[in-house]
């Protein structure tokens, strides 16, 4: 089955709109746990435009879901993740002046890095993934970083799927076999949402979680959070 962990990014960028505190952040990841999401995903950068360095030590103690933190291993980063100790953390070669992620890591050229972070990491007892395009040849090398998971990096997925889904997704099935085949666990996101979630999931073999945001909470605009959460589930076939 494959897991949906929510990432509330967006609330954090609405509230920071306008300051205070509404829509509490805190309390919003608690309903969307409430509502049916198995994971609970942050993204912090540098700047902190959305999701703060406080927002995600104060979240900490309160879930009880998986808590899944995203980002570049800067120092900054690093540091939080090691006081922090979540289920999962992601590795996103994001750029600081980047608006969202938009490449996945060259695992080859930055093995030795990626080997010593995640060394890090797995000494401290959290899983670790890395953001990867659907790439074989970037999937093999992850594999020699000692990573647990790749997350596939779904953008291109989702701008071809209504030009020729079969298309589109076959990339994603020949790096999810290697994954496979390397015993490499897979998550996967960006621009997965209600229209193109379903097929995705239904193609790719061994798919464990997804984490999904901006989408997500667009849709719950029209929608409701509760109603949007369960809609998301529903294509994951989770009941």
């Amino acid at each position: 089955m494959t897991k949906l962990s929510v990432n509330i990014n967006k609330i954090a960028t609405l509230r920071n709109a306008r300051g205070g505190n509404i829509p509490d952040v805190l309390k919003l990841a608690l309903d969307c746990e409430l509502f049916g999401a198995q994971g609970i995903t942050v993204h912090p950068r540098p700047d902190e435009r959305h999701i703060r360095y406080d927002d995600v030590k104060n979240l900490k103690p309160i879930l009880t879901t998986e808590f899944n933190i995203e980002g570049n291993p800067i120092k900054s980063f690093v540091n939080l993740v090691l006081e922090i100790l979540p289920a999962q953390v992601t590795l996103v070669p994001d750029a600081e002046n980047a608006i969202t992620s938009n490449a996945g890591w060259n695992t080859k050229a930055n093995k030795g890095f990626l080997q010593d972070v995640i060394g890090k990491f797995k000494e401290n007892g959290i899983r670790t993934s890395i953001f990867v395009d659907a790439d074989e040849e970037m999937i093999y090398h992850a594999k020699e970083t000692g990573t647990d998971r790749v997350e596939l990096y779904t953008e291109s997925y989702a701008n071809q799927y209504f030009k020729d889904r079969k298309m589109a997704i076959s990339p994603f099935v020949r790096a999810s076999n290697a994954a496979n085949e390397l015993a490499l666990g897979i998550n996967a996101g960006h621009d997965l949402n209600l229209d193109n979630l379903k097929y995705f999931n239904e193609n790719i073999p061994g798919l464990l979680e997804v984490s999904i945001g901006h989408a997500l909470i667009c849709d719950a605009l029209y929608f409701g959070l509760q109603n949007t959460i369960q809609m998301y589930r529903g294509l994951l076939n989770i009941y």
